[in-house]
């Protein structure tokens, strides 16, 4: 581990960096249908450059609050380029909110405008918008919504001078209130000044622990919402550090020929997604057959390269797992096809960085080692994890109260259970707050009941829930696996995995039932949240008056 020093750099410094050195190399890579438009260093610096120009006009001030919702595309790189530029601190927000959600964090978080782009509804969003705030309009994305409101990207940029006088940041300016995706309750505003990225930025340069830093470019490939900590940090801060591309997928049917067409060197996905993988590759190729060719050694190489290719990550240097845990026995079946899931864990508050799991150095059932220039320690009473981090956040804003119970002292509050090994190895135990108590008295932590089933390939989600009753039940959604199956068949399968599941649980844990819910959980209808971790708050108002019957049903796998 290299320590920090004060060579700190900010994210906008990073970019004026590469706009001169590498004026003419590829920085931005947008798909549209078979052709991709690519944008140099320079050709995106100039249109930034003219949009913070517009900025300004509009009378936004240096310090001002500026909304930015929209799905990934170049453009929201150009828009926040050109926030950092005009010296504005970006409020980025998920694309999925709707017209109430809008409008309260519009109004919380003091924004003085918005730049709205890349949506798949609209009209469910339009009432949130105040009408006394200027907004800019993206140019349309062909299949996705029509935005009727605001001014145009494309005339503004037309219309403006590029900015000469580009904001240089101090460090402890406000850089951006991101807010949470809320699991536990109200999206909170977490305010991150300069500092934070600067920070990550060079622990990352001296420690090269995610390889951003390799003789040749880095490729990144931008899905997961850029307004959530990881994909922002990760990937857009990790592109503007290093210098590296930026591609996109066009929507979610292009998406693995886009993935096959960047071939990214650096690739980071949520456990849900990793899951859809295998899926995809054991509905072509069943798991005996598989290890049938994986056990032979000269086919077992070319079975898989081929299959890294056809995923698009035969050049992967770093693959990344997070936002939730993702099961040992997935991590175990990438590495079986020289495909080696790292998992990291961080909270918004910490700008998600706080463990990865070192390359070479991985530990079953952990979410890593501690990352350089960080701390932890366990609550001994309550075994919260506690984090002290060199960028943690300034605030939540507009909410002492809230900080001052996440930050005590130099520590920051996880909200999670865990475990830390002598070798700073850390293991997830659940939330605190997200154990509960039978009809019995007794407490049952979720997450390392649902752990057990992750090896189903039948069990796409699973809550396993049941406040005041008998036993838990378990809440599941099925997965793609269960196409062509008999119901009588998918009964029996999923009977036997309950069975062995119950035999490694104490008696108080034993699953009463398995629950298939009629409803796929999304993050529309909230039951998800847009990095797809499960509500559990909201899976319980949907189908907690429902948990009694279905505990003392006698059938143990439930169709709702």
């Amino acid at each position: 581990m290299v320590k920090l020093d004060n060579q700190l750099t900010t994210p906008i410094e990073y970019f004026y960096k590469w706009e001169e050195k590498r004026k003419d190399e590829i920085f931005l890579r947008q798909p549209y249908g078979a052709t991709w438009k690519e944008m140099t260093f320079h050709q995106a610096g100039q249109e930034a450059r003219k949009m913070a120009s517009a900025l300004r006009s509009l009378g936004l001030n240096k310090g001002d609050h500026i909304a930015l919702i929209s799905k990934n595309c170049h453009h929201w790189v150009m828009a926040d380029l050109a926030i950092m530029m005009a010296g504005l601190v970006s409020v980025p927000l998920y694309p999925s909110l709707d017209a109430d959600q809008l409008s309260k964090i519009l109004e919380q978080s003091d924004a003085k405008g918005i730049i709205i782009g890349k949506l798949d509804k609209w009209k469910d969003k339009v009432q949130g918008l105040p009408s006394d705030i200027p907004a800019i309009k993206f140019p349309h994305y062909n299949g996705f919504a029509e935005v009727d409101k605001g001014l145009e990207w494309d005339k503004l940029v037309a219309e403006h001078e590029p900015m000469t006088d580009c904001h240089v940041p101090s460090l402890t300016e406000n850089w951006t209130i991101i807010y949470t995706s809320g699991t536990t309750g109200t999206p909170k505003g977490v305010v991150h000044t300069y500092t934070s990225p600067a920070t990550v930025a060079r622990s990352e340069e001296l420690n090269n622990n995610l390889q951003f830093f390799t003789p040749d470019r880095t490729r990144f490939f931008s899905f997961l919402p850029l307004n959530h900590i990881a994909e922002r940090t990760a990937v857009e801060c990790g592109a503007l550090m290093s210098g590296g591309s930026l591609s996109f997928a066009e929507n979610i049917e292009t998406f693995a020929k886009n993935l096959q067409e960047t071939s990214p060197t650096f690739f980071f996905a949520v456990p849900r997604l990793w899951k859809k993988f295998e899926q995809g590759i054991l509905g072509k190729m069943p798991q005996k057959k598989l290890n049938r060719l994986l056990s032979i050694p000269f086919v077992s190489g070319m079975v898989k390269k081929k299959i890294r290719k056809g995923l698009g990550l035969s050049d992967a240097l770093c693959l990344i797992t997070g936002a939730s845990m993702t099961p040992e026995s997935l991590k175990q079946w990438y590495a079986r096809l020289g495909l080696n899931l790292r998992e990291g864990y961080g909270m918004t508050e910490n700008m998600g960085a706080f463990s990865n799991m070192p390359a070479g150095g991985h530990r079953p059932n952990t979410v890593g080692k501690v990352v350089a220039n960080c701390e932890c320690k366990i609550d001994p009473e309550t075994q919260e994890i506690l984090m002290k981090t060199p960028w943690t956040m300034k605030e939540y804003y507009k909410d002492p109260e809230l900080t001052a119970e996440t930050i005590k002292g130099e520590w920051l509050h996880s909200g999670d259970k865990g475990t830390l090994d002598a070798d700073g190895y850390i293991k997830i135990i659940g939330r605190v707050k997200d154990a509960f108590k039978t009809a019995k008295g007794k407490f049952i932590v979720p997450t390392t009941i649902e752990e057990k089933f992750s090896t189903s390939e039948y069990i796409e989600q699973i809550c396993v829930a049941g406040l005041g009753t008998a036993q838990p039940v378990a809440l599941v959604n099925l997965s793609e696996g269960c196409q062509g199956i008999s119901k009588a068949d998918l009964h029996d399968k999923l009977k036997t995995q309950l069975d062995d599941v119950n035999k490694q649980l104490h008696a108080h844990e034993k699953i009463a039932s398995i629950v298939i819910t009629k409803d796929a959980w999304t993050d529309e209808n909230k039951l998800l949240t847009p990095t797809l971790k499960i509500k559990r708050g909201s899976i319980n108002d949907r189908y907690g008056h429902m948990m009694n019957d279905w505990c003392d049903d006698k059938e143990c796998i439930i169709w709702e």
